[in-house]
């Protein structure tokens, strides 16, 4: 991946529940934001190698919202994720089971609207709200 950027955090949850909350739509919708003032009203997932993604992620004034999907590249459940982006840039997701918890490392080719730190904060808030979300639910 070309300049990749790499953020991580270690859910002291199972994997079988980790994957669930990852993948399912109706968990999506409540931790894939990264702020308290967005929301996912919408969700679709076909989680499989050459299946589809959808993330409505919106402003919860209703000022902005967009959609983040892309198209999956590889699947191996409870093991890892790889998808293209829309706009053509690369992810990979690696899940780790470490004891009792399960360790996230996720990478992505960063677009070139904003800075690689904004980036890498943005993607590590929502990454840390997954975390918070599992571990709580």
């Amino acid at each position: 991946m070309k300049n990749e950027i790499t953020i991580e955090a270690t859910v002291n949850a199972p994997m079988d529940k980790v994957w669930k909350y990852w993948n399912e739509p109706a968990h999506i919708k409540q931790w894939c934001s990264a702020s308290p003032d967005w929301h996912v009203p919408a969700a679709d997932n076909d989680l499989k190698a050459g299946g589809k993604f959808t993330t409505t992620m919106a402003a919860k004034d209703g000022s902005f919202s967009f959609d983040f999907g892309g198209v999956y590249d590889q699947v191996q459940s409870n093991e890892l994720i790889e998808y293209t982006i829309g706009d053509g840039r690369k992810v990979k997701i690696v899940f780790t089971t470490s004891g009792d918890a399960v360790k996230i490392v996720e990478s992505f080719e960063p677009e070139s609207q904003n800075p690689r730190d904004m980036q890498q904060a943005g993607w590590q808030a929502i990454l840390n709200n997954f975390k918070s979300y599992t571990e709580n639910n």
